[in-house]
């Protein structure tokens, strides 16, 4: 009996199927961006039971329980991990057509070597068959990610953390694991009380007392040195959009005093604060020739009664309205005017934003280098199989596809990496959907480096890592 998951999974055709298994199944991983623990990374946690391993942090699946009518108390709350693990197993079937119902039975597959549907049916075999292997040695966080070809992991972190665990990883563990720098916090101007907090835990870790613009800039560029340092390479900014407005510095100063004092900011001057902030920040990126990523677009925390009793990134995030592209416009642009626009990657998560996107990245290139300013991977909701096939066609038909960095997890989950195997088989059918059809020619020496950039060499010589 054929299995669902197969070697042709997704690949429709024997152009495809050729492309995928000689020019892209083989290559190394780059996840440039994700959410791993780098703790974890570093204290090799075994997991004991596949529950812990696949839902203990994933809001993916548990939006989707909670869709199938699950109660919380199976999601995030008190039951034993093998219910929890059950109600996951009986909302399953109900995730066809979701891209959850392919990466389940991908991880299931590549990690466990379990090709069983997971269903009411299978629930307890699956449950006790992969439990009992994640408490094997080989099966530690540091070998789920050897097991899947990973070269290089680039956190998510801030810029008050230590990076202690990436410290201890340089020389203990033979895959890279980078830092991100990750400067959210520091334009969360919404509740002044968390914002002061913030500032002076920041300024502990810089070791620079911030009671102004200047001292706020000099702190950030410090830990920005300091991660540099411990191979960072990549700024990452997660935003609801971007910000743009004409500013001076004493308006910014005061605006940073009425928030140390508790006080809130009007509409305008948070737009002018954050503006002023997060252009000071990437002209760090640029000083020191770092890529600098924009995940723009999510409207988050949605339910203010479950985002007060768990907080964020449990599931009650969605997509936001369409990105306003004459303040993304004047933001680049400013850098670009001053020279001082680092390399930048454009994610957007409302789909109508594609085109926008990837036009707008085309207006910064100015050939000083291939692809500096670049439309990002589908993100979030976007990462699934039609909206991947969306993004690669609207890519190839307004930029140029074979400079695409390609393919992040975004992911907290160490069994995510199938992700990349994910991407790769609908990247590869789409291309031998295009030969087959007479669209493109099929010749190897065009095709097999345009697959082969996509799925792994322009990551590792765009970003440098």
């Amino acid at each position: 009996m054929k299995h669902f998951i197969n070697d042709n999974f997704l690949l429709e055709n024997k152009t495809s199927r050729r492309l995928y298994h000689e020019f892209s199944a083989h290559l190394p991983v780059i996840d440039f961006h994700c959410h791993l623990s780098p703790r974890m990374i570093a204290e090799d946690r075994q997991f004991e039971n596949i529950w812990e391993a696949w839902l203990e942090g994933d809001h993916y699946k548990w939006r989707a329980m909670r869709t199938n009518g699950v109660s919380e108390r199976y999601c995030t709350g008190d039951a034993a991990p093998e219910e929890k693990f059950s109600k996951w197993a009986e909302t399953v079937p109900y995730t066809i057509g979701n891209p959850l119902y392919h990466w389940t039975h991908l991880e299931l597959a590549r990690y466990f070597g379990i090709y069983d549907l997971l269903s009411p049916y299978t629930a307890s075999r699956v449950y006790q068959e992969s439990s009992r292997m994640l408490r094997q040695k080989d099966f530690s966080t540091r070998s789920l990610i050897r097991k899947m070809n990973v070269e290089a992991v680039c956190t998510t972190d801030d810029p008050a953390d230590s990076l202690e665990y990436h410290r201890k990883l340089k020389d203990s563990f033979d895959v890279r694991v980078l830092p991100t720098f990750r400067p959210d916090n520091i334009i969360k101007t919404d509740d002044p009380a968390k914002f002061a907090a913030y500032v002076l835990k920041l300024g502990e870790s810089s070791g620079i007392k911030i009671k102004d613009l200047d001292s706020l800039i000099s702190a950030l560029d410090a830990r920005h040195r300091h991660f540099h340092e411990n191979g960072c390479r990549i700024s990452d900014h997660g935003l609801d959009r971007f910000y743009y407005s004409a500013f001076t510095g004493a308006e910014i100063n005061r605006s940073l005093q009425k928030l140390l004092s508790g006080e809130s900011l009007t509409p305008e001057e948070g737009e002018k604060y954050k503006t002023a902030v997060m252009l000071e920040i990437c002209k760090m990126n640029h000083a020191r020739g770092w890529t600098q990523q924009f995940h723009v677009g999510a409207l988050r925390n949605n339910n203010s009664r479950m985002f007060m009793s768990m907080g964020p990134d449990t599931g009650w995030d969605s997509i936001g309205g369409g990105q306003d592209p004459v303040r993304m416009s004047q933001f680049l642009d400013t850098l670009d005017l001053s020279g001082q626009l680092a390399k930048t990657i454009l994610y957007n998560l409302n789909p109508s934003d594609n085109e926008m996107m990837i036009t707008m990245a085309g207006n910064f290139n100015d050939g000083s280098m291939a692809a500096k300013v670049q439309y990002g991977a589908a993100w979030w909701f976007l990462d699934q199989m039609e909206g991947m096939n969306k993004h690669l066609t609207d890519l190839s038909s307004l930029g140029l596809l074979r400079r695409f960095a390609g393919m992040v997890t975004d992911s907290r989950s160490f069994l995510s990496y199938p992700r990349h195997e994910y991407f790769r088989r609908i990247a590869c059918n789409l291309i031998g959907c295009w030969i087959e059809k007479g669209l493109v020619p099929d010749e190897d020496d065009l095709i097999k480096p345009l697959v082969e950039d996509i799925s792994y060499r322009n990551a590792k010589q765009f970003l440098g890592i």
